[in-house]
């Protein structure tokens, strides 16, 4: 007797294991990550289902969707089983969810804390595989009034332009800021020239009356802060 060796598709599975299924019975939040993906894949490839495909496609990223979403649709597609369309839904989704952690900061605050900064600029520098340079505009109670990019650098800096930054200042009737740019790399000590655009900066702001407070400096994950570490240059 031959052994039948057509694969299981998530067809066969019990209904409560059909991501689909399981997520109109339970709810979105019982779903792993894989059984997520599977829901916008659709299917798998001709040995794998939709759900053990997109384990695949979270083992590339470490299992990690903030590496996940730094993925080219290039990369996706070199995965067995994942076309363009397949890599295009994912890229899309994963910007999605980005979009809403932007929206949940857009909500004006007071910052008095480097972790309340950290917080409102992580969703935007977390993914990045590139340096950008960023400043919260505060008022006089230290409200968040808007969150501008200043400059959007290479793989190594960012070049920052003071006269930019300050017109936005001005435009948005600023009278504080916070400054903040990413490392990819992972590694949070300041540079030198991380410094003396810090120092070139405070000065500035202490010419037109606006107070830069601090420098947040981000990796995907944590942060450093100058304020905190005692390096601004007050």
């Amino acid at each position: 007797m031959h052994e039948d060796k057509r694969k299981t598709t998530i067809k066969d599975w019990a209904i409560d294991d059909r991501p689909r299924e399981k997520m109109l019975l339970k709810g979105t939040s019982v779903l792993s990550n894989a059984e997520l993906i599977a829901i916008l894949i659709r299917s798998g490839n001709n040995s794998e289902s939709a759900v053990e495909l997109s384990r695949k496609i979270l083992q590339t990223a470490n299992n990690n969707l903030i590496e996940l979403s730094k993925q080219s649709v290039e990369q996706l597609t070199k995965i067995k089983g994942v076309g363009e369309a397949k890599a295009l839904s994912i890229k899309a989704a994963l910007e999605l969810g980005h979009r809403r952690r932007l929206s949940e900061t857009s909500v004006k605050s007071t910052i008095i804390s480097s972790k309340q900064s950290f917080e409102i600029i992580h969703p935007i520098l977390s993914d990045l595989q590139y340096e950008q340079f960023w400043a919260l505009l505060l008022n006089n109670a230290n409200k968040l009034i808007k969150t501008v990019m200043i400059s959007d650098g290479g793989t190594t800096a960012s070049v920052v332009d003071p006269k930019k930054l300050f017109r936005l200042a001005i435009e948005n009737n600023a009278t504080a800021m916070i400054l903040a740019h990413n490392h990819p790399s992972g590694q949070l000590r300041p540079s030198t020239s991380d410094s003396e655009i810090t120092k070139k900066l405070v000065e500035g702001g202490q010419l037109l009356g606006i107070r830069v407070l601090d420098h947040l400096i981000v990796s995907s994950e944590k942060y450093i802060s100058f304020a905190d570490e005692g390096l601004m240059p007050f």
